[in-house]
């Protein structure tokens, strides 16, 4: 069997006018079909690069051509601007019908009410624990596309020209990163250790390999100002030991893949996503690896690793059309069909089919994530599952990144930064 993701058809221009005539409601309108009174309009949201968009499009064409009486229309946005929209259409009950969800923010939809219950959508051929990230305990609101796992982004040509060693990632300790990182980045060919961690997830794989969580089950703060002190000064001693300079660490902060250190072939380390390892590669031109993050003891299993849903399909709880909507939720997730246009780029399929059918012509990007996911599955399996994020974690990103950067300028100790940052935190949460 062959197939090949096929990511550039639409011209610019076709693409660009067919969304113009999007519309924005959950309803696409309020018209429950054409002049027959028998279609369907359907709108989908989602955010992404451009690739995404013109491969999403592509495959709702291909499934408004295979479902009679369904019409499909995108809408979509960058990152930052989907949220704000979203945010509007759902206070003014005019939201899509179906939505591309991220994790941060399913419980905030969920818990009042304003996404759709999707226990009726097969997922018999997806792993348990990605099921779950899609389920609060009132029921199944968000279907896993892919899977990923923050991981250890790592340029070898870097170490090599550093004259560095690459680590064993089954047995390095964070002394072993911060005396790595110190070490490249005296090598004098203005290049860096590593960067500014990747928040929330870092903070999060430190916080597991200390046995606790960022957020709690039942929607509260894990984890106490000890541990949030510690692990700033452990960062701070990176920037005073060979990270670079806090006004090029905030600038990293907001920079893209393309434009980030390792995009551009200025950091050796860094912790990324591994649905983002393609793109980096391409940015950067180089042969990236993954590797596990470093642990306290050395041993993998204390990891602190998880697989997370690089993103979910969730539907408006006032969508007219529920059945419609699950049909295509379902043909999104589980058919080959759509997985010809989607490929890795919403995470590495979570349906097991799928997966084995979309890595028989895997590139070399895609083949290195995929063999990474399953090289830890044992350690994931072993440690805890994180809970679904609690309702207004999307704020605690913000708020983390804020207080590292006062605690890497020094207008902040560990421990103060610590203190002011746990009740802002609640705040949030509560």
């Amino acid at each position: 069997m062959t197939h090949s993701f096929r990511y550039t058809k639409l011209a610019a221009a076709t693409l660009v006018g067919a969304l113009a005539l999007t519309s924005c409601g959950g309803d696409a309108g309020g018209d429950d079909g054409g002049e027959d009174g028998g279609d369907v309009t359907l709108s989908f949201s989602w955010w992404g690069s451009d690739a995404r968009h013109q491969a999403t499009q592509e495959a709702i064409d291909l499934f408004n051509e295979t479902h009679e009486g369904i019409t499909v229309e995108g809408q979509f946005g960058e990152w930052g601007g989907y949220w704000d929209s979203l945010a509007t259409q759902s206070a003014g009950g005019d939201a899509p019908d179906i939505i591309q969800m991220d994790d941060k923010y399913l419980r905030e939809y969920a818990d009042r009410g304003s996404l759709l219950e999707l226990s009726d959508v097969d997922t018999s051929e997806f792993d348990e624990g990605a099921v779950d990230n899609g389920r609060t305990e009132d029921g199944l609101y968000g279907i896993t596309t892919g899977i990923n796992s923050l991981a250890m982004v790592t340029n070898p040509a870097i170490f090599e020209e550093a004259g560095v060693e690459m680590p064993d990632d089954t047995t390095w300790t964070w002394e072993d990163f911060a005396e790595i990182t110190a070490e490249i980045s005296e090598s004098g060919d203005g290049v860096y250790g590593t960067n500014n961690p990747n928040e929330p997830g870092s903070f999060q794989v430190w916080l597991r390999q200390q046995g606790t969580n960022f957020t709690t089950e039942d929607g509260g703060l894990g984890f106490d100002e000890s541990q949030a002190a510690e692990y700033f000064q452990y960062h701070l001693d990176l920037v005073n030991g060979g990270m670079p300079s806090p006004s090029e660490l905030a600038e990293n902060q907001s920079a893209g893949p393309d434009q980030s250190m390792m995009g551009t072939g200025t950091a050796a380390m860094a912790s990324w996503w591994t649905n983002q390892l393609g793109g980096l590669a391409e940015a950067s031109g180089a042969d990236l690896e993954l590797l596990r993050f470093p642990t306290d003891s050395g041993d993998p299993m204390e990891s602190g690793m998880w697989y997370k849903s690089s993103m979910l399909m969730s539907a408006s709880g006032d969508t007219e059309h529920p059945e419609e909507v699950k049909t295509f939720i379902d043909w999104f997730v589980n058919s080959e069909e759509a997985a010809d246009f989607n490929g890795f780029d919403r995470g590495l399929p979570a349906n097991a089919s799928i997966r084995e059918y979309v890595l028989e012509d895997a590139g070399e990007a895609d083949q290195k994530t995929a063999d990474f996911i399953l090289d830890i599955e044992s350690e994931v399996e072993a440690q805890s599952v994180e809970p679904v994020p609690a309702l207004g974690f999307s704020a605690l990103q913000e708020i983390l990144y804020r207080y590292e950067s006062e605690v890497f300028f020094e207008n902040m100790t560990p421990e103060e930064a610590a203190e002011a940052m746990i009740p802002e935190m609640e705040s949030a949460l509560g």
